[in-house]
């Protein structure tokens, strides 16, 4: 089954080819960055007429990469939250057009289911069940995934996600945008114990995220700092952007720990753009190897927003007999249980 997945959740136009839900044809992706480089994050206006601009050449562009036509395809997949609805409605009312005019099936896609299924476009699957971690610039959640459309939510952020915390710190650092990649940068120079930054656990049982706290404790070390009234001496912008870094990682880890041992599974699997992170899946490895337990994360394309996951997710959704009409509409905020039809 060839599945187009198109996905225009935030700043990224993405359209991907993909057969079975496992074979990738092609994946382009058209970023935004330096568009909202300037702004220190995405602004939605922009990215929604960006997206406007740039969704029909990126579409034709997978085709012509995958070497197929729109009369190849067995259905059509789509974001249709959580994200920016202005973005969102980009993607939608754009397939709208194809499914309807070309009488293709229409996938509805949670853009979170995607980003658990993104593991799949690897040669290296993780067995059912499994732990996953979404993590990124709009979400942190832990699920159990029992199989594919079966997932249970674990745990969530209960304000700023762990990417909008990284963008966050980046901005107030003067590091800039998009502050993933900027911190993990910054921090190869640093030392990740000179700070003794919080690190939010709630509960020692509980699941939830919250990093508000450690961006206020950030920013009010920056303002010392810059005033030259920190008591440490020789504290470098490495030290601060690692310090940071370590209390982000450590709480993520320590987390999908709890959920993988509470679950007695033995894979784990991160996805998302902070999913990147060179510390976070050195110490997920680690920490995991310890328990016998083996670590899965997709390559950084897949990581990141893109069609290609999309098209996996919709794949799974055509399979199961669920198809969307007409009527569909975007969700900027969308728990993915509701995308499941009730047993």
């Amino acid at each position: 089954m060839i599945i187009l997945g198109i996905d225009t959740s935030c700043d990224d136009t993405s359209a991907a080819v993909v057969v079975d839900g496992k074979s990738v044809l092609s994946n382009v992706v058209h970023s935004q960055v330096e568009i909202h480089h300037a702004h220190g994050g995405v602004v939605p206006e922009l990215a929604s007429r960006e997206h406007i601009k740039n969704i029909m050449p990126v579409v034709e562009e997978s085709f012509l990469r995958a070497g197929i036509g729109m009369k190849d395809l067995n259905g059509i997949a789509v974001t249709v939250g959580p994200g920016l609805v202005g973005a969102l409605l980009v993607g939608l009312y754009y397939v709208k057009g194809l499914a309807y005019v070309c009488d293709i099936p229409l996938a509805a896609v949670n853009h979170l289911e995607g980003h658990i299924l993104s593991i799949f476009l690897e040669k290296k699957t993780p067995p059912f069940p499994f732990v996953a971690l979404t993590v990124s610039g709009g979400h942190t959640s832990i699920y159990h995934v029992e199989d594919y459309g079966r997932y249970t939510l674990m745990g969530q952020t209960l304000d700023d996600a762990a990417g909008e915390a990284f963008d966050k710190v980046a901005k107030i650092s003067g590091l800039g945008y998009p502050g993933g990649v900027a911190i993990e940068k910054m921090a190869l120079d640093g030392k990740n114990d000179k700070i003794k930054f919080p690190r939010a656990y709630l509960t020692n049982e509980s699941l939830d995220f919250s990093f508000s706290g450690l961006k206020t404790a950030v920013a009010l070390y920056m303002k010392k700092w810059h005033d030259g009234q920190a008591k440490e001496d020789e504290i470098t912008l490495a030290d601060i952007a690692a310090s940071f870094q370590e209390s982000v990682v450590d709480v993520l880890v320590h987390k999908v720990m709890i959920a993988r041992r509470k679950m007695a599974v033995k894979a784990v699997v991160m996805a998302g753009g902070v999913a990147c992170n060179k510390r976070l899946r050195e110490r997920l490895s680690e920490v995991a190897g310890g328990e016998g337990v083996e670590v899965y994360y997709p390559r950084p394309e897949y990581c990141t927003d893109n069609g290609a996951m999309i098209a996996a997710a919709g794949y799974h959704c055509l399979l199961r007999g669920e198809t969307a009409d007409m009527s569909l509409d975007v969700r900027s905020k969308f728990p993915i249980q509701e995308l499941r039809i009730e047993d």
